[in-house]
C-alpha cells in the first residue's frame, strides 16, 4: 500500500517568525511518518531555520524549486548541493507557476529531477492542464507528455521514489476543484503511463498527489480515490490547524 504524502506549498507567503511559529505548532502534532509523510514547502530564506526546528520530528521540509547545476554563475539560483547541505529532503519541481511565469520547460524539469536524485532529494514533480486544454479534450495527452518528459532517463527505482503532483491549473487558487472522479481519472492515467513507459512495478509504486484548492472539507473524498496518494496544498496549508487536519486525513 502506498503511503500518503501531504505537502503544504506556502508559495511566496509568511515571514520568518510566522514560518517558525507554524513549525512549532505542528512538528509534534503531525501523525507518525509511518502513517503519512507531512511536508512543508517553504521559501528559501526560511529553510535553514525550519529544518533545525523540525529536526527529530515527523515534519519534513521541502524547497519550492532549485537549479539543476551544482554551482556556477547563476545569480539568484539555489543548487541541490545547497539544499542537501541544509537538510532539506524534498523539492517541488515544475510547478505550473514556475512554468507559466518563469519559463520553466519540460526539459529543465527533467534536468532538475535528475539533479534531485543525484543529491538524495525526493522530487515532487508537478503536471497539469489549463482550462483551455481541458475544454479541448487535451488533458490526457498534455499530462502524459509532461510525465514522460519529466521521467526520461530515470531508473525504475528512481521513478518509484518520485512523487508526481497532478494539479489542473484551472483549479489552483481559484476555489474550483476537480471532482474526485475527474482528479482520479487523470491520476489513473498518469499511473498507466508510468506502467507503459517505465515498468508495471514503477507504475504501482509511484505516488501521485492531487493539488488544486484542496482543503479539509474535501480532502477525505479525494484521498479515498484509488490512485490519489496525497495532496499538494496551497492556501489551506498556511494555517497550522488546517495543515494538521489535512495530515490527519492522510493518515487514515
Amino acid at each position: 500500500m502506498r503511503k500518503k504524502v501531504i505537502a503544504g506549498n506556502w508559495k511566496m507567503n509568511k515571514v520568518l517568525s510566522e514560518a517558525t511559529q507554524f513549525v512549532e505548532d505542528t512538528k509534534n502534532n503531525v501523525p507518525s511518518s509511518e502513517q503519512v509523510e507531512s511536508v512543508v514547502c517553504a521559501p528559501y530564506p526560511f529553510l535553514h531555520a525550519l529544518v533545525e526546528k523540525a529536526q527529530g520530528t515527523d515534519l519534513k521540509v521541502a524547497a519550492q524549486n532549485m537549479h539543476f547545476e551544482e554551482n556556477g554563475a547563476f545569480t539568484g539560483e539555489v543548487s541541490p548541493v545547497m539544499l542537501k547541505d541544509l537538510g532539506v529532503t524534498y523539492v517541488v519541481l515544475g510547478h505550473s507557476e514556475r512554468r507559466e511565469l518563469f519559463a520553466e520547460t519540460d526539459e529543465t524539469v527533467n534536468k532538475k529531477v535528475h539533479a534531485a536524485f543525484n543529491h538524495d532529494l525526493t522530487p515532487i514533480v508537478c503536471v497539469g492542464e489549463t482550462l483551455e486544454q481541458r475544454e479541448n479534450n487535451e488533458t490526457m495527452s498534455h499530462v502524459e507528455d509532461q510525465v514522460k518528459k519529466a521521467l526520461e532517463g530515470l531508473s525504475d527505482d528512481q521513478v518509484k521514489a518520485t512523487i508526481i503532483a497532478y494539479e489542473p491549473i484551472w483549479a489552483i487558487g481559484t476555489g474550483k476543484t476537480a471532482t474526485s472522479e475527474q482528479a482520479n481519472e487523470v491520476c489513473t492515467h498518469i499511473r498507466n503511463v508510468v506502467k507503459e513507459t517505465v515498468s508495471t512495478d514503477a507504475g504501482e509504486a509511484v505516488r501521485i498527489q492531487y493539488g488544486g484548492s484542496v482543503k479539509p472539507a474535501n480532502v477525505d473524498e479525494l484521498l479515498a480515490q484509488s490512485d490519489i496518494d496525497g495532496a499538494l496544498v496551497g492556501g489551506a496549508s498556511l494555517e497550522a490547524d488546517s495543515f494538521l487536519k489535512l495530515a490527519e486525513a492522510g493518515a487514515k
